[in-house]
């Protein structure tokens, strides 16, 4: 007992904030334990437990021969299989039921060796006290669309080779650093249609592994029927969505990835699922309280969707076997869970006041933070450096700090605050209004022990009805005046600011950082999934990679800038340093410069002011060179900056300090880095 209130203690001393919750720490931590002490008496581990779709779903049993189809569905009265293996006779394979809610039938090789085959289309019928209802098999690993219909159809999916993973042997600690690149595969061809895991694999790895990141995202990867939903309303948790291809193409884009060195993360959605009721889990035995909370609060009053009772252990077991499916059966490397403010509290995040009874008593959803922290358990039991990441806006206290400290478990958060603040400054603020002091201040708004993820828009400030940062820039101009002999001193501006507020974000914000796919050239368009609205066209659901091709337009000094700042992030491994160190706030002539693992970062977002001889403050003698400046005309610059200039600092005996003087562009950030002390330092500070 002694041993398990130090390790939840640790939560504590790493923040004197929460010792009035030391009651609330401690029984969320004693929540869980019983809870996984529970499920271990009854399951023999963790591990086991989550083994449910080894069990549920299609198995074929070698003593047998045959196939067993098992789903639990406790409120059904009949339930009968039913596809092309028996000419769609729905009433003739009827499953036999047992008292636990389980539901089995077995069709034999001698009878369906050749009916019941590889791409077999399938379904189920639920008869209940609601009625008879067609279903699609809760752990089924493929589901279709019918070519002729809107009607959807399980798929049995048993390919008698099976993938070969051999040679990958991808371990994600070969990583420095977290570069993340999230990515949708569907609209990430520039033709006017859905992209293939095939094609991104084949296309899109190499300009991401060129351009320097090393951890792709993926979106959407579960099956959803709506393409606009952009995956978050899932209906099939096990089924690869089809509609980029199948199992097997998704498997070869994860080990082509790791033959890269890049990474794999997928865009998880436990937080909520579709309504759907023939595709999906809704009223999937009849009943509105199988995997949902019955009534009102089983409906997420703002996403139209069903939110799942993380107290029933079926349910938990089902999401639990759903992260191990993905990381055994696919080799995917962590998770990033959507939504995680959703499922915390009863009201779903949805509040202006955020103190501690409201993190720890009041409407906080008690088996959602026990699921989330099962969930942490098992994903770093099954592979110990898997990474997890939380979208959650609320700050969470101990979030992102270890289980057995009294913590939720996971790795990593979204640093949510950044990209609200680009918007909020860009629409609102002057240029000349803006407030460096404020901009330090939410850069570094995170405690020590909370690895945050840096970003500054995701795909969601690129969806119709917001904008990106370059359309917030640009505007119309981003369509016509991007060609390089075109003037435009709005295209100039919004170039300049571009690159500023990506090296500041990704230099100060955090330990990791985060980029959507195209936004780091600007891509010119919103994303817009074909719809009735807009005659079912694709036209902004794709990617216009060729405007980087292109080297007439002005995307082109937007992608290098950036390719230039990731290469800077990894060899210096700039994240092994936590927080930067303030050297020098200018209100006046809005410059912040600060320096973090050992590089000096200067940023001057004034709109005319450029200094020269501006002095500063450094914390080492020697002699400074520029290693990265936003101004380079190759980024769109405008030239005012000599690179290959020795930068000595001088040593000001008043004060004791050492100092550089460098001309200060507006609009502009440069990055220096100390090398080996001159003479002529020395000439100038004895003392070196």
């Amino acid at each position: 007992m002694k041993e398990k209130k130090e390790k939840k203690l640790a939560l504590l001393r790493n923040d004197p904030w929460l010792e009035p919750a030391t009651e609330e720490i401690e029984a969320r931590y004693d929540r869980f334990q019983n809870t996984l002490k529970e499920i271990e008496s009854n399951s023999k581990s963790l591990n086991e437990f989550a083994n449910a779709h080894q069990f549920y779903g299609f198995h074929y049993d070698k003593k047998l021969k045959g196939w067993f189809y098992r789903e639990w569905a406790p409120n059904a009265q009949d339930v009968y299989l039913f596809g092309d293996f028996n000419n769609w006779q729905r009433y003739v394979n009827r499953l036999t039921p047992n008292r636990s809610g389980q539901w089995e039938i077995f069709l034999p090789d001698e009878i369906y060796k050749d009916r019941f085959v590889h791409k077999s289309k399938v379904k189920i019928l639920v008869h209940s006290d609601a009625g008879w209802e067609e279903k699609i098999p809760a752990y089924i690993h493929r589901v279709v669309q019918d070519s002729d219909s809107v009607d959807f159809s399980g798929q049995h999916w048993a390919p008698p080779v099976p993938f070969d993973w051999e040679g990958d042997r991808f371990d994600i600690r070969q990583l420095n650093e977290l570069l993340i690149y999230e990515c949708h595969v569907g609209m990430a061809q520039e033709r006017e249609s859905v992209g293939t895991f095939t094609e991104f694999a084949d296309y899109i790895l190499p300009y991401i592994k060129n351009s320097g990141y090393n951890v792709i995202q993926l979106m959407a990867i579960a099956e959803h029927p709506y393409y606009g939903s952009f995956g978050y309303h899932v209906t099939n948790f096990f089924a690869v969505s089809s509609r980029y291809g199948t199992p097997e193409e998704l498997k070869y884009l994860i080990k082509k990835a790791h033959e890269q060195g890049i990474a794999v993360f997928m865009d998880l959605v436990h937080s909520h699922a579709a309504k759907n009721t023939h595709e999906g889990l809704n009223h999937f035995d009849g009943s509105d309280n199988q995997y949902f909370h019955p009534g009102d609060r089983g409906d997420h009053p703002h996403w139209d969707s069903k939110c799942f009772n993380y107290g029933k252990p079926e349910v938990i077991q089902f999401l639990l076997s759903n992260l191990k499916y993905w990381l055994k059966d696919y080799h995917f490397d962590g998770f990033r869970f959507d939504g995680v403010t959703s499922m915390m509290y009863f009201d779903h995040g949805y509040r202006e006041v955020w103190d501690l009874d409201g993190y720890f008593k009041h409407g906080v959803e008690w088996d959602a933070l026990i699921y989330l922290q099962l969930a942490n358990t098992l994903i770093h039991k099954i592979k110990p450096h898997a990474i997890t990441i939380a979208e959650d806006v609320t700050g969470m206290p101990g979030l992102c700090r270890p289980v057995k400290e009294g913590g939720i478990g996971f790795d990593y958060r979204l640093g949510m605050a950044i990209p609200d603040y680009w918007i909020k400054v860009l629409k609102e603020k002057k240029d000349e209004e803006w407030n460096i002091e404020e901009l330090w201040s939410l850069m570094n708004n995170r405690l020590p022990d909370v690895k945050t993820i840096a970003y500054c828009e995701s795909h969601d400030q690129a969806l119709v009805g917001d904008q990106t940062i370059a359309f917030r820039l640009m505007q119309s101009e981003i369509y016509f005046k991007m060609n390089k002999r075109d003037e435009s001193l709005g295209v100039d501006r919004a170039i300049a600011l571009h690159k500023l507020i990506r090296l500041i974000t990704i230099s100060s914000g955090g330990q990791a950082y985060l980029n959507f796919m195209g936004n780091e050239f600007g891509h010119p368009d919103w994303i817009d999934f074909p719809r009735e609205g807009n005659n079912w066209s694709f036209h902004y659901a794709r990617r216009q990679w060729s405007l980087i091709e292109n080297p007439d337009l002005k995307f082109r000094y937007l992608a290098l800038f950036d390719h230039d700042m990731i290469a800077l992030v990894k060899q210096c491994h700039l994240f092994d340093e936590g927080y930067g160190e303030l050297l020098n706030m200018d209100g006046e002539n809005q410059t912040l410069i600060f320096t973090r693992k050992g590089l000096v970062f200067a940023f001057n977002f004034h709109v005319t002011n450029s200094v020269p001889d501006y002095r500063f403050i450094v914390p080492e003698p020697g002699d400074y060179r520029i290693i990265l400046n936003s101004d380079n005309p190759k980024y769109g610059g405008h030239n005012r900056i000599i690179e290959n200039q020795t930068y000595t600092t001088i040593y000001n005996e008043e004060y004791k300090t050492h100092q550089l003087i460098i001309y200060n562009p507006n609009r502009t950030a440069l990055v220096f880095e100390r090398f080996l002390t001159s003479e002529i330092a020395k000439t100038l500070n004895p003392q070196l």
